[in-house]
């Protein structure tokens, strides 16, 4: 019987579409598009349905887009009831990964979202910069045709094996470029990004962010979140605060933690948000993993099946995680729970039966299966999402 533990992973600026809200305007995770429109003072919506590539692919835009579709994302998958053992995002996708985790709340996620794409729309107006993709090199050799070009230009990323992005000034890229394929690197190519992300030439928006950072309130995590700057798992709220000021000017460790997320026992990666950059990336440095993109909610609906397939051995409940074929109940709305008073232990819950209230709210089973407990007390005031009972489906 062999537990399948999940790891939630969202993406980076550069997964965005122009209209990738569309297929989410009826379902009720869009209500956080008006939340973050408050948040940000910017028009979120817009940015979501009606912004053409040319304006989505500005830094500013595309953060706080990537962002809030990734959260939204987050907020259809949890009301499945299925629940990560580890947190992880790529560059941007950090930040994801801290409000799903619940070391930030929505509201900090969606300033500071905001500002970091500010201040980086701003050092990159500053100082041109981009980023090159150097495909079929080991690490060490595309760190190698950096160190012999003399210039500006970093390792930036590091993907998956045989894929690393550098970055830096234009010409000086071009120079390592051909000191890659010099090496053996198959391809050498542009990126079409707005800066050199992930290197000094981002200090300034690094010294920016940082006034926004010790203005939020970390707590510690749920679940395990592992950094961009180390590539490790990270369970304290201290840690957050110079991570995320260091991650500015610090490559991404991507490969190194997907390995790490695999050792610590994830066998089920899920990207949460748009595209399936990261799923593919899974897939090359990672073997015998379930690798998904969730990005839509017909990906959300087919979600519970595929987690049931990826266990065919049957899973179990172990710990606090859990597992396919274990399911939360959650809060359809924000206020006072009222339970039914036939609630007791192992009671067979039918698909949509009313557990109780949240006001005049029914609080309906999403599934079908034997109660194992209640997780809010009578008269606990609850919020949105948050879990309410949990079962094991029949």
């Amino acid at each position: 019987m062999s537990p399948v533990m999940i790891a939630f992973t969202f993406p980076g600026q550069g997964s965005q579409t122009p209209g990738m809200g569309k297929p989410w305007l009826d379902h009720p995770s869009w209500e956080l598009v008006d939340e973050a429109s408050d948040v940000a003072g910017r028009d979120v919506e817009h940015l979501l349905l009606f912004a053409d590539q040319d304006e989505l692919t500005e830094t500013r835009n595309s953060q706080l887009a990537t962002f809030i579709m990734s959260m939204i994302v987050l907020d259809a998958v949890e009301r499945t009831g299925v629940e990560p053992a580890f947190h992880a995002g790529h560059s941007l996708g950090e930040y994801s990964a801290l409000a799903a985790s619940g070391c930030i709340s929505f509201e900090d996620g969606v300033r500071l979202v905001t500002e970091r794409g500010n201040a980086m729309q701003a050092a990159a107006d500053a100082r041109k910069g981009t980023m090159y993709a150097v495909l079929g090199l080991d690490d060490d050799q595309v760190e190698l045709a950096c160190s012999r070009t003399d210039g500006d230009v970093w390792v930036a990323n590091y993907n998956a094996p045989g894929q690393v992005v550098i970055a830096g000034d234009p010409a000086d890229l071009a120079a390592a470029a051909a000191q890659a394929k010099a090496l053996g690197a198959k391809r050498a190519m542009p990126i079409k990004v707005g800066g050199a992300f992930h290197t000094p030439f981002m200090s300034p928006a690094r010294d920016r962010l940082r006034k926004a950072i010790a203005e939020t309130e970390f707590r510690a995590p749920h679940r395990p979140v592992f950094a961009n700057v180390d590539g490790l798992p990270h369970h304290l709220a201290d840690d957050w605060a110079n991570l995320m000021g260091a991650q500015l000017t610090s490559p991404v460790r991507w490969r190194q933690t997907l390995h790490n997320l695999f050792e610590a026992g994830a066998t089920v990666f899920l990207e949460l948000g748009p595209g399936a950059v990261l799923t593919g990336m899974a897939k090359r440095t990672v073997q015998d993993t379930t690798n998904l993109p969730i990005g839509t909610p017909a990906d959300v609906d087919q979600l519970l099946d595929n987690l049931s397939h990826a266990s065919q051995t049957g899973a179990v409940h172990e710990g606090e995680y859990l597992y396919a074929f274990e399911r939360l109940v959650v809060s359809p709305a924000t206020g006072v729970f009222q339970p039914l008073a036939d609630l007791t232990p192992d009671l067979l819950l039918a698909a949509g039966q009313l557990i109780g209230y949240i006001g005049d709210v029914e609080v309906r089973s999403a599934f079908s299966g034997h109660l194992q407990g209640v997780l809010a007390l009578e008269g606990e005031r609850v919020t949105t999402s948050q879990p309410i009972a949990w079962l094991r489906t029949a």
